[in-house]
């Protein structure tokens, strides 16, 4: 099973991610804000990640691991 995780603090919110997931399990928690004021990405169900590595490959950021 692949893990994602998300540098929250470092998030700007751009939604490229959310765009790019084939599994639509990426989202823009927009009841959390960071340090910077944006909503950060944030992973809805875990265990139905394909591991594609779609969205740290499109964050201009580098925020997004994926570990297979």
């Amino acid at each position: 099973m692949a893990k994602v995780t998300f540098e929250e603090a470092v998030c700007k919110g751009c939604g490229l991610c959310v765009e790019a997931c084939p599994k639509k399990i990426v989202f823009l928690d927009k009841d959390t804000l960071n340090a910077k004021g944006y909503h950060p990405a944030k992973v809805a169900e875990q265990d139905k990640c394909i591991g594609c590595a779609f969205c740290a490959t499109m964050c201009p950021d580098c925020v997004i691991t994926v570990e297979k």
